[in-house]
Formats: C-alpha cells, sequence, structure tokens
C-alpha cells in the first residue's frame, strides 16, 4: 500500500478511536512510524487529510442512495437503504461526532455534507412515494416531507446521541450503534405503514430487538 493510503487509512481509524480535535498529525506519523516530514510530504495539515476522507464517505453515500430503477420501491428497499446508510456513517463516524467542528473549518465540506444531507432526504422520500403508490404507505406529501426530515435528523445525530446515553449505560458495540440507529428510524416509518407492512417491518426489525 502507498504511503499517502496508510496516511488516510491510519488517520481514519485514530479519528474514529480517539475523536478528530485529540489526534494531530505527529500523532499519525507516530503511529505509522514515519517522520512528519515524511506525512508532510503527503499532506500539508490535518485538514487535507480530512478532505481526502471527506471524498471517499461522499463517493460511498452517492453509491448508497440510490433509488430503484424500473420498479417501484418495498418495505426492504427501505430496510436496505437504512442500514447501508448506517453503515457508511459508521466507517467514517468521527465526520458525524465532530461534525460542527469540522465543518465550522471547512465551507467546501460544509456545502458538500449539505448535498448528502438533501440526497439522504430525496432518496428516502423517493422510497417513501413507491411505499404510497404500492399502497404499502399511506401518507400524504406533507407526511413524507416530515418523515424525510426527521430520518435525516435521527441518522444525522444519532451517534451523539448513543456517545452521550452510553455515558451512562453499558458501551455500545458497532453492530448495537447500527442495529438501534437502523430501528430508531424504522420506527419513524411504522405508523405510515399498512397492516401487513407493519407485520414484516417486526419481521425484519427482530434482528435490531
Amino acid at each position: 500500500m502507498k504511503t499517502r493510503d496508510r496516511i488516510l487509512q491510519t488517520s481514519l481509524r485514530l479519528f474514529n478511536e480517539e475523536g478528530e480535535p485529540r489526534i494531530t498529525t505527529n500523532h499519525i506519523a507516530a503511529e505509522m512510524d514515519i517522520s512528519p516530514g515524511n506525512l508532510y510530504y503527503h499532506f500539508h495539515n490535518k485538514d487535507e487529510i480530512i478532505a481526502l476522507l471527506f471524498q471517499q464517505f461522499e463517493r460511498r453515500m452517492k453509491t448508497i442512495l440510490q433509488v430503484p430503477e424500473r420498479r417501484i420501491p418495498n418495505m426492504e428497499d427501505m430496510w436496505l437503504y437504512l442500514h447501508l446508510v448506517f453503515e457508511a456513517i459508521w466507517e467514517y463516524r468521527f465526520l458525524y461526532r465532530d461534525l460542527d467542528s469540522i465543518l465550522n473549518r471547512n465551507k467546501k465540506l460544509r456545502t458538500h455534507f449539505r448535498r448528502i444531507l438533501e440526497r439522504k432526504m430525496s432518496t428516502a422520500a423517493a422510497i417513501c412515494q413507491g411505499l404510497v403508490e404500492a399502497r404499502i404507505m399511506n401518507a400524504t406529501s406533507d407526511d413524507i416531507t416530515a418523515l424525510t426530515r426527521n430520518i435525516a435528523v435521527v441518522a444525522t445525530y444519532w451517534l451523539n446521541f448513543q456517545g452521550i446515553h452510553a455515558s451512562t449505560t453499558t458501551p455500545a458495540s458497532e453492530s448495537d450503534h447500527l442495529a438501534s440507529g437502523v430501528y430508531q428510524v424504522l420506527t419513524l416509518v411504522n405508523p405510515f405503514l399498512n397492516d401487513e407492512a407493519q407485520q414484516l417491518l417486526r419481521e425484519i426489525s427482530r434482528e435490531y430487538l
């Protein structure tokens, strides 16, 4: 693996484990057993590393935030959409845990993150609209707008909520973070579903309980 890629991989791990504010370029270089000068040859500062990691995350999200083509979405599409979104958030969790700090330092990243947020809502709205057309969901356009905003809020701030909540309970594992986040969003969708879809949702959700 090239040194540049190793720097990105090591930085992502350290940011996720320790929190981005606690990690400096010297920490990254020491972890890799390379000189700070070697790291600076590839990246002039920590914000450049964060920008590249954000690009990786953005590409990942663009792949995930797709609506099924040539068919109406179903409940499995909603479950898969949520699972993949939370999986990507967990892989780049430092971005979400230190979101305000990172975005306040970089207006370009703020703009790109806003686009990701809008894409999350539009994809969720398209899936919900498909469920309405398939008579799986009973919701007005206003209902869908409010629901997709709530989904975006929960997905964006779930890790911060879990971090605070876990400080007074047993620390959660990776699977617990993913499961609880997906399940929480599914509970928002549930009231709008017909009886058959609610039963299917209960079956899908068993692994999260």
